[in-house]
């Protein structure tokens, strides 16, 4: 039996609406190569892989238990789990050559975030 799936000749050639999900995704990040691609997914996988690891070490060594209250978890998280996310994004994109992708990101993000708690000036001021 012959599955209708699109060949890749033919992904690339779809009208814009009916792009293919992996072609709209290397337009968006700016990248040209299937293996820089295939690289970002590795970084991201092991990345999150190895926060939910240390997330384990972690809340034992800070003492939780099952009792311990939620809000109190997801404070700590935020506060240490997550900016050992970023350390870990960059070390493993350095790792796989993709450091320049994930830093500019990051520095995406960051203007976001700053954007996002800034105070906004009347235009007086």
């Amino acid at each position: 039996m012959e599955q209708n799936q699109p060949k890749s000749s033919d992904v690339e050639t779809m009208p814009p609406s009916k792009k293919h999900w992996y072609i709209k995704l290397k337009e968006r990040w700016g990248v040209d190569s299937d293996l820089q691609i295939l690289l970002i997914f590795i970084v991201f996988g092991l990345t999150g892989s190895t926060v939910v690891y240390i997330k384990g070490y972690f809340f034992q060594l800070v003492g939780f238990t099952s009792t311990t209250p939620g809000w109190l978890k997801t404070t700590l998280y935020l506060i240490f789990i997550f900016p050992a996310y970023q350390v870990l994004l960059l070390m493993y994109a350095f790792i796989f050559g993709q450091f320049d992708f994930f830093w500019n990101k990051m520095k995406k993000l960051g203007k976001g975030i700053k954007r996002l708690f800034s105070r906004k000036r009347k235009p007086n001021e």
